[in-house]
């Protein structure tokens, strides 16, 4: 058990972060309400000044370094949100920043550490191989390591969210938390769970590294094997050891969710609420779209961890998140060689209301007979419910749908 870490550490941070950091808004969700049939609301940490919750744990820990400390440098291991924290705390301050970053991280994410003022060294394609290279330059240098999530006052920090939405919803049933190394839950269950006990508190990892969760199971932390996430934030091999004796002794729960999930919940965000989210941060509410979590009639705060997204790979969430609801439809059909045949099925797509929005009709592929040709077409649909209706009336000419 982690003695040394009380609700007291989580209220000292509170006043020290208090004038650096923005006091983050408690939004309802109605439309969340609707599909849960619970009273959501939407803690936006994405609106923090770095975008990112993370600012609030590296904050309070540069504040709690002593003079040699500072004087020898700062270096970090980060996936983007912690490395935009170090950067801008220490520059505030005048403290020299050296940040790893997986070369995967977001190209938004790299750029804005470096315009933050620090030196940024691309390694690896996870935080943890970033990790690794970080120790090697820190017993180099003799700079002073700054953890992202496994340190007292990083957990700290992360945890004065817990107080805020304790103060903005008294009467909270669950708060539901992203998970990757286990800094932000750790902070906000243990606030939470310090003074009020009856508060479900749940955490939410990637399917694709829930490290956590294999912790839980194993009772002790372990290196697992990752695959890729679109939740870049919380893709970490190990979770942490500090991290994991708090989480075991406040959690109630820990689910993951997908990456079609994910997804789903960006695409949801964005469009009925008008939060720009990164996986990370999304990955509350994908558990509550996908009912992960058993929860009904009850006050429930998703915590929004940060918005520090990759423009570049916005539309390739929206175009997946969009076929998953049958919102845009891919489909083959094999016709005859002859003029008039590619108008036929575009009448057919027309007159049900579907707007096409490529075509690509082609000869030349091995398996096609000499007299056919191959037409693909990319289409919007109103839902899932419409795009069946176009399938079946193109079945019904006779086209054999692929």
């Amino acid at each position: 058990m982690m003695k040394d870490f009380a609700l007291d550490d989580i209220k000292k941070a509170q006043e020290v972060i208090k004038d650096s950091i923005k006091r983050t808004p408690v939004v309802e969700c109605a439309l969340l309400e609707d599909i849960t049939g619970n009273e959501v609301f939407l803690k936006l940490e994405n609106l923090q000044k770095t975008g990112s919750f993370k600012i609030r744990g590296a904050l309070n820990k540069i504040a709690n370094l002593t003079e040699e400390e500072k004087k020898n440098g700062v270096i970090a291991s980060s996936a983007g949100n912690h490395a935009q924290g170090v950067a801008l705390g220490a520059t505030a301050q005048g403290i020299k920043s050296t940040i790893v970053m997986p070369a995967t991280a977001p190209m938004a994410k790299i750029a804005a550490t470096r315009n933050y003022g620090a030196e940024v060294i691309l390694e690896g394609t996870v935080y943890d191989d970033a990790y690794k290279k970080a120790c090697e330059i820190q017993k180099e240098t003799g700079a002073t390591f700054l953890h992202p999530f496994d340190d007292k006052f990083v957990m700290a920090g992360q945890g004065t969210i817990g107080l805020e939405i304790l103060d903005d919803i008294p009467n909270v049933d669950a708060v539901i938390v992203p998970i990757g190394g286990g800094g932000i839950l750790a902070g906000i269950s243990k606030a939470i769970k310090s003074i009020n006990p009856n508060v479900r508190i749940i955490g939410v990892e990637s399917a694709n590294a829930a490290s956590m969760l294999e912790a839980i199971k194993r009772n002790e932390v372990c290196e697992i094997c990752s695959k890729p996430t679109i939740a870049d934030g919380i893709a970490v091999r190990k979770a942490g050891s500090l991290t994991f004796q708090v989480i075991k002794e406040n959690v109630d729960e820990i689910v993951t969710v997908t990456e079609d999930e994910i997804a789903r919940a960006i695409l949801f965000l964005m469009e009925k609420s008008k939060v720009v989210v990164e996986g990370a941060g999304a990955t509350p509410v994908a558990a509550l779209l996908a009912k992960k979590v058993n929860l009904s009639n009850k006050k429930v705060c998703a915590v929004v961890s940060g918005g520090n997204i990759d423009i570049n790979l916005v539309e390739r969430i929206m175009n997946k998140a969009l076929m998953l609801e049958g919102r845009r439809y891919k489909f083959s059909i094999i016709l005859s060689d002859k003029s008039g045949e590619l108008n036929k099925i575009v009448q057919i797509l027309s007159s049900n209301n579907a707007n096409i929005l490529t075509v690509n009709q082609t000869m030349y592929e091995e398996a096609l007979e000499i007299n056919k040709q191959k037409a693909t077409f990319v289409i919007e649909c109103f839902d899932m419910d419409h795009r069946n209706l176009i399938k079946n009336k193109l079945i019904e000419a006779g086209y054999e749908v692929k």
